[in-house]
Order: C-alpha cells, then structure tokens, then sequence
C-alpha cells in the first residue's frame, strides 16, 4: 500500500508567531522543521515525525496541506 507522502501530500508550514520567549524545546521543534522567519511559509513532506514536531508547536503555525508538484 502506497504512503502519503508517496500520493503527494505535503504541508505548508507558515510560523504566525514569534518563537522568542518560548521553551528552548518548542524553539528546536521550529529548528528541526526548518522555519526561520515569521510568515515565510516552507513546504514539508507529510510525515509522522512531522506531524508530532507540529502538534507540539501548533499554536504559533499555520499548516495547510497542498498536492505535490513534480
């Protein structure tokens, strides 16, 4: 059976607020998804590991899932 990310699917990950002043774990979560800088939106493969560095840092993202261009 095909995986998600085999079908296409991936997230728009865009950090709505600041990360200073945050636990030093919610800021590598930001770090090990790649954000940097506020409102510049990056594309990521919808994964597990993904998900869970989202969920722990979901109230400073705004996450939308697009189709895959190849």
């Amino acid at each position: 059976m095909a995986t998600e990310t085999e079908l296409g699917k991936v997230l728009r990950i865009t950090l709505v607020r600041s990360k200073h002043g945050r636990l030093r774990k919610h800021q590598a979560c930001l770090r090990g998804l790649g954000i940097r800088k506020i409102h510049k939106p990056i594309i990521v493969d919808d994964t597990a590991c993904v998900r869970g560095m989202i969920n722990k840092v979901s109230y400073m993202l705004q996450v939308e899932e697009v189709e895959k261009c190849i």
